[in-house]
């Protein structure tokens, strides 16, 4: 098949263009205009530098490639960025993903496969949370993401040969099994790249944003899935014969305390953490039920431990180090 990737050279979409590339004869074809990822990352099939907002281009490029399957991972994801800037999450988020799926519908490509967010269920009360869950977003980021996922539903409603796949994404960790490839995305936030950074030294400490909630800790609970079996979870999809809606998670929740506690044992240092204000757009407590994805598509993860997440994370982050130093010194 033909597969479209945006946003392949992403810290998700890099790894899912590896283990295509390491286990399909698929012909790959990934767009990025590498705001934020890195050609680096691309392991395998050919790049196209390419915005999404330029429609006239990608229209050329469909045109030309006759895609089978749309992988759409491009976006905007920082939480506390889209409460400050909620347009750039709208316009690069919802506004892009109607213009790739308007091409979708165009050149008559039967499935397209969404990367979504456990953003969209707000504070959810039911945990762990169900795909039928209320959906309620608290902040632009999550709206941005509901949004689209709207898009994609009615356009299969209307259009009886497209399909689509969204994929409903809790915390993503971790880095390759093998080390070739992890988090390079600058200026994270994501607490296990964060707190991977600060056992190196690359920040002076590690801020816990509230410690008061209604929680066994008070700190907030996350569902964290290895990036390897999240990447699987796409090759399954792919292979998905209907439209649908999955978790992505291990159906378990670990506080940011424990996930600090667990990221000094594993890099045996004792660094700063900070307990300050609550962080405006997060959710108290968010876990998956994954027992759809599993029993209908078959999905079995491979790395459901913590340890194991955040070893890979600080792995992959010294090297990542030793890449960047070796860069500066030439």
């Amino acid at each position: 098949m033909n597969i479209l990737i945006t946003g392949g050279a992403g810290y998700i979409g890099s790894h899912v263009v590896k283990q295509l590339g390491e286990t399909t004869n698929h012909n790959l074809t990934i767009i990025d205009n590498l705001s934020t990822g890195f050609k680096e990352n691309i392991l395998y099939g050919e790049l196209i530098e390419c915005d999404l907002k330029d429609i006239n281009k990608l229209d050329e490029v469909f045109k030309t490639k006759k895609f089978d399957v749309i992988i759409h991972f491009a976006a905007s994801i920082e939480v506390p960025e889209s409460l400050i800037d909620p347009l750039k999450y709208y316009l690069n988020n919802t506004v892009n993903t109607t213009n790739l799926t308007n091409l979708a519908v165009k050149y008559k490509i039967k499935k397209f496969i969404f990367s979504s967010t456990a953003a969209v269920y707000g504070n959810a009360q039911n945990i762990p949370i169900k795909e039928e869950n209320i959906l309620a977003p608290i902040n632009p980021y999550g709206w941005s993401k509901l949004m689209s996922e709207r898009i994609l539903i009615d356009t299969a409603n209307s259009n009886k040969y497209f399909d689509y796949v969204i994929l409903r994404y809790f915390n993503v960790a971790g880095a390759s099994i093998d080390n070739k490839i992890g988090q390079t995305y600058p200026n994270a936030t994501h607490l296990i790249k964060v707190a991977s950074e600060v056992s190196l030294g690359k920040r002076e400490k590690m801020l816990i944003f509230g410690d008061d909630y209604d929680t066994k800790d008070g700190s907030c609970i996350r569902d964290y899935i290895h990036i390897e079996d999240l990447a699987s979870a796409h090759l399954k999809a792919i292979e998905y014969n209907k439209s649908g809606i999955f978790n992505c998670g291990y159906s378990k929740g670990f506080s940011v305390k424990e996930v600090i506690y667990t990221m000094k044992k594993v890099s045996e240092k004792d660094f700063i953490v900070e307990i300050v204000n609550r962080r405006d757009g997060d959710s108290e407590n968010i876990v998956a039920d994954n027992s759809k994805i599993v029993k209908e598509m078959n999905w079995q993860p491979k790395f459901d431990n913590l340890e194991l997440i955040c070893r890979t994370s600080l792995d992959w982050e010294k090297k990542f180090n030793e890449i960047n130093n070796t860069n500066t010194l030439l």
